[in-house]
């Protein structure tokens, strides 16, 4: 088996809910060592503690995988110095605190800095470390709702609704991999040495939001609810089938837009005024759709996807989760992967993306149990003797 490509890279997660912890396992997945430090007695918020009895909710199987768990109280001067130890043997620590507590405990950029000049450090905020706002907290939801997209989600006739899932904590996750990627190869390509990266949810939000705000900049319009459509790319929506399923069609550019005409057999639609061009069929969006979803409740949803894929049209069917469980494409790529725990058997995780051929990362195990790896840390990485882990444990800070 191939080493894994991060495999000697040391990271140390001191981050919670949820982009800074998903950012580490995504490293994690590509073979870096993530220490993962967590609260004694309590744990990460994902543990669900106290919900779950052995503190391993489904949420911290997924998040905590590939990562070693150890216990540790940073409000204590023990457990501070202690994060100054695992700082000078680490490539990267994460940490999501509110700007300036970090600083308070004397474990903030400049401090850890001093103890090791070529660490890594991404600091996961709600609004940056830097700015009027910067000591409010957030979360995905208050992100969403600052930066605009819930403002555009939802239809028209209805109030603003967030998102299913919590997107923007793993958008913030996949650019706090980036940045620590680009920092690491600048410090060992450019011998440029640490770096302080500073990511907050929200501008992870507003880097999603499309041309919104050039086009308000350029034209002075706010970019409203428009429900399952795409603003000035027509045809695109949802629609229903004959058997009441609900198949979703993009076919917005000028080559898409005719293969769907000849795929519904209706050429004239070519020749209509009405449809002739991008901007007419945006301005006649109403009466072009009301020709497709009559055409698309004609037939089941497997007749009309089969005739849209054969017309390279793309399209699709609106899934749940149980649905894309079982799905045939996403089993084969082990984008939905079974994998073994000793104590909760058989377990689906998304897989690792992005899929190297040749370097792939994996799932070695699921997320462990609280501090399990306090030994192998504290006693082995760090060389602490027994007698000074049983102090450290009687005082409360491991």
């Amino acid at each position: 088996m191939p080493n894994l490509p991060l495999e000697g890279i040391l990271v140390i997660d001191m981050a919670t809910l949820l982009a800074g912890p998903v950012c580490t396992t995504f490293l994690g997945d590509f073979g870096a060592t993530v220490i993962k430090v967590e609260r004694p007695g309590l744990g990460d918020a994902m543990r669900a503690a106290g919900v779950v009895p052995d503190g391993r909710h489904t949420a911290w199987l997924n998040e905590g995988r590939n990562k070693k768990s150890i216990t540790l109280d940073l409000h204590t001067a023990e457990g501070q110095a202690l994060a100054h130890k695992l700082a000078a043997k680490a490539d990267v620590v994460v940490m999501n605190f509110r700007p300036g507590k970090a600083e308070s405990w004397g474990i903030g950029p400049e401090d850890l800095h001093r103890t090791n000049p070529d660490l890594i450090l991404l600091l996961v905020s709600a609004y940056g470390q830097t700015g009027p706002y910067r000591r409010r907290g957030g979360f995905d939801r208050t992100a969403s709702a600052f930066a605009g997209l819930t403002y555009v989600t939802g239809f028209p006739d209805g109030p603003p609704v967030r998102s299913g899932y919590a997107v923007i904590d793993y958008m913030t996750a996949y650019l706090g991999a980036f940045g620590v990627m680009t920092a690491l190869y600048n410090r060992a390509v450019n011998k440029a040495g640490g770096e302080v990266i500073d990511l907050s949810l929200v501008e992870a939000a507003l880097r999603s939001s499309e041309s919104a705000l050039t086009d308000y900049g350029m034209t002075g319009q706010v970019r409203g609810r428009t429900g399952n459509r795409n603003p000035g790319f027509v045809p695109a929506d949802d629609f229903e089938t004959k058997d009441g399923r609900t198949l979703v069609i993009n076919a917005a550019v000028e080559n898409l837009w005719r293969r769907l005409a000849k795929a519904m057999n209706m050429p004239e639609l070519l020749e209509d005024p009405r449809f002739a061009g991008r901007l007419a069929r945006n301005q006649n969006q109403e009466a072009l759709y009301r020709i497709i979803a009559a055409w698309v409740h004609e037939r089941t949803a497997e007749e009309a996807r089969r005739i849209l894929d054969e017309a390279e049209v793309p399209a699709d069917f609106i899934q749940n989760i149980a649905e894309v469980a079982q799905d045939a494409h996403m089993r084969f790529r082990e984008a939905v992967l079974e994998v073994d725990d000793p104590d909760k058997g058989k377990v689906l995780v998304p897989g690792v993306f992005p899929k190297l051929f040749k370097h792939p990362g994996r799932v070695r195990h699921l997320g462990l149990r609280l501090g399990e790896h306090n030994q192998e840390i504290y006693g082995g990485l760090l060389g602490l003797a027994p007698e000074e882990m049983a102090a450290l444990e009687e005082k409360g800070a491991i």
